[in-house]
């Protein structure tokens, strides 16, 4: 490792002048933008110079080569760095640079996205990059079995995320030595100094502690860069830390090291540049990736696969049906790979745990981790399921949100959803989780209401584009479809119906079988109610709502969530997008605080079981429909 540290006086020259070129143009890039943050790019400038020149292996013109190496910025507020290493290979021009950056519809957008070719993951929510690195670590260690690296740069600021330090345990846990993480110990955050300053040894200590090999450097010293660099890719069994002191907006006077510059251009930029040494145009060239296609799911092929089938009549809980449903599903397709967040006695994830251990990846509690893992390992191309209680994965919303930024595709299993779960009370009770993953964009929420469907949806999820979430049930459910019928995602199912029709009642997921159970009481009681299973939630039915309200002129949603953005708001969006006039509505959901009784006594306080359904519907029958009058 010295002999690093032997860089020729031309070696080390060129190196300092790309670090310059690097600073320059992000100088130039945020000023003709007139916002940016070219101080915090400036301090980062010459790690990314001798990574680009020396370590990083990369094929420009081939974005998807299997053996790439992978740079993940997660500080994405360094934009201008990176947009001014892609103009340095000759990715982008330099007209781009200038004339692109952050203008309407330029791919140079404020935070990197995959957008373009380069970007696997978007960055700028701090925290995250880690933790997709350590996915897209794991992929190689494990999955694809090729020897490209992750680099990861990260800011001193975000190192007082949790999730950093839940990457840190993990990849220190899975003996990622694929793995480096370039922190740029500038000592300033947004609005003033970071927590530990320059103190590397203090961060050092705490990836020390959870298995990292830590490297602690002057960060303007470009042979000491080199040496770390050739260190951290020479450790066996052990991640690497760069821990590299620098300053922030390094090299020009007016703004280095001064608090109050942060994500601002540079005053008087011409004099900034001048004082850099001016403009530069230095093209590097980059080291090819290592060759050899690996093990990966590229191009892999898969067998139709057939899902496990369930006599009409039983009784199996959804969460079961995903399980052995997911068991079956890797054996038929190879490249589906299972995330769990210690809780696969629960979720079911065990059965593929069993199946296929070789693709099953213990997360242990730590949700963000999971996720981010998970993102990871879609952008290797794997297809992955990510599988937890309903009410945790709120913690790892910020991933979810960001995910959708990303473009990535992930699959997301919440058990244990609603009140139904009965006597573990309300910490255990996802409630929010339909309005929550309703908002991601682009996303899919389906809610099967037994093993069968179950089934069916979590094979369809495997080529869902996006965020897909499948909320899945404690306890056991009847079965009340037969095995081979199709559910296709938008789709709904009626249950029940005749041109008598009086309501509708439009459940999803554990109220199907109480508002079936509720049209029968219905029925008998001369108020005959049409029911819908609304198994998609998003996107929803909208026909077959719109349908239902133009011939039974009222609508009672029944769900075993929050009335916030669950499925009744989504059957009311469904309904007010029609341009068609309303008819009356009623949302039955969860309105008080639960706490612990029996699964039927959990529906009954919650005023979502058949008595207080059909209550209800009896009450909404008795009101004038759309278009009718008490006359």
């Amino acid at each position: 490792m010295s002999t690093s540290f032997l860089l020729d006086e031309d070696v080390t020259h060129e190196l300092r002048e790309i670090g310059q070129q690097l600073r320059v143009d992000s100088i130039r890039a945020s000023s003709a933008a007139a916002s940016g943050h070219p101080t915090s790019s400036m301090s980062a400038a010459d790690l990314m110079a001798v990574l680009l020149a020396r370590h990083l292996r990369y094929d420009f013109t081939d974005p998807d080569a299997p053996g790439n190496d992978h740079l993940i910025f997660s500080k994405g507020h360094a934009s201008p760095l990176y947009y001014a290493m892609l103009k340095a290979v000759g990715a982008v021009s330099d007209q781009e640079l200038l004339s692109g950056y952050r203008k309407a519809g330029s791919r140079l957008e404020g935070h990197p996205t995959p957008r373009l070719p380069w970007v696997d993951v978007a960055t700028g929510s701090l925290g995250q990059g880690l933790p997709i690195g350590v996915g897209i670590a794991l992929a190689g260690r494990r999955l694809d079995r090729l020897p490209y690296r992750v680099w990861v740069l990260c800011g001193d600021s975000e190192l007082a995320e949790g999730s950093i330090w839940e990457a840190a345990e993990q990849a220190g846990y899975s003996q990622l030595d694929n793995l480096t993480a370039i922190i740029d110990v500038n000592r300033l955050g947004q609005r003033g100094p970071t927590r530990h300053g320059w103190d590397t040894a203090a961060y050092a200590a705490r990836f020390a502690a959870f298995g990292w090999r830590a490297i602690e450097i002057d960060g303007h010293d470009v042979a000491a860069i080199d040496a770390a660099m050739t260190e951290a890719a020479g450790q066996d069994g052990q991640p690497a830390v760069i821990l590299a002191r620098t300053r922030k907006g390094r090299g020009v006077t007016a703004v280095e090291d001064r608090e109050g510059r942060h994500g601002k251009p540079v005053p008087n930029a011409e004099e900034a540049i001048r004082e850099l040494g001016g403009n530069r145009d230095i093209s590097v060239r980059v080291m090819p990736p290592a060759e050899g296609r690996g093990a990966g799911p590229r191009g892999a092929g898969h067998s139709r696969w057939r899902p496990p089938e369930y006599e009409p009549g039983g009784a199996v809980a959804t969460r079961t049906a995903f399980g052995e449903a997911l068991a079956a599903l890797g054996g038929a397709r190879p490249e589906v790979v299972v995330l769990d967040g210690e809780v696969s006695d629960s979720t079911r994830t065990e059965f593929f745990a069993k199946a296929h251990p070789e693709r099953f990846f213990e997360l242990f509690i730590a949700e963000q981790q999971m996720i981010a893992a998970a993102v990871g390992m879609q952008v290797r191309g794997w297809i992955p399921y990510a599988a937890t209680f309903a009410a945790f994965l709120s913690r790892a919303y910020d991933f979810i949100r960001m995910a959708a930024i990303s473009r990535a595709s992930i699959r997301l299993v919440g058990s244990h959803a609603g009140v139904s779960i009965g006597q573990d009370g309300p910490s255990q009770m996802g409630l929010e989780d339909i309005a929550a993953l309703r908002a991601v964009y682009g996303s899919t929420v389906l809610s099967p209401c037994d093993a069968n469907q179950a089934a069916w949806l979590t094979g369809a999820m495997a080529d869902i584009d996006g965020v897909s979430y499948l909320r899945t049930a404690r306890g056991d459910t009847p079965v009340i479809y037969s095995p081979g019928e199709s559910f296709p995602v938008g789709g709904s199912r009626v249950l029940r119906s005749s041109g008598q029709d009086q309501v509708t009642l439009v459940a999803t997921g554990v109220t199907v079988h109480e508002a079936l159970a509720a049209a029968g009481q219905l029925a008998a009681d001369g108020v005959p109610a049409r029911v819908i299973d609304a198994y998609s939630v998003k996107p929803i039915d909208a026909p077959t709502l719109r349908a239902a309200a133009r011939e039974t002129g009222r609508i009672l949603t029944v769900e075993d969530h929050w009335p916030q953005g669950g499925l009744g708001d989504a059957v009311l969006d469904a309904l007010a997008a029609s341009g068609e006039p309303l008819p009356a509505v009623r949302k039955l959901a969860v309105r008080a605080m639960p706490g612990s009784a029996s699964p039927p006594e959990q529906l009954a306080l919650a005023g979502i079981d058949r008595e207080s359904i059909a209550s209800a519907a009896a009450e909404l029958a008795a009101r004038p429909a759309r278009g009718e009058s008490n006359a």
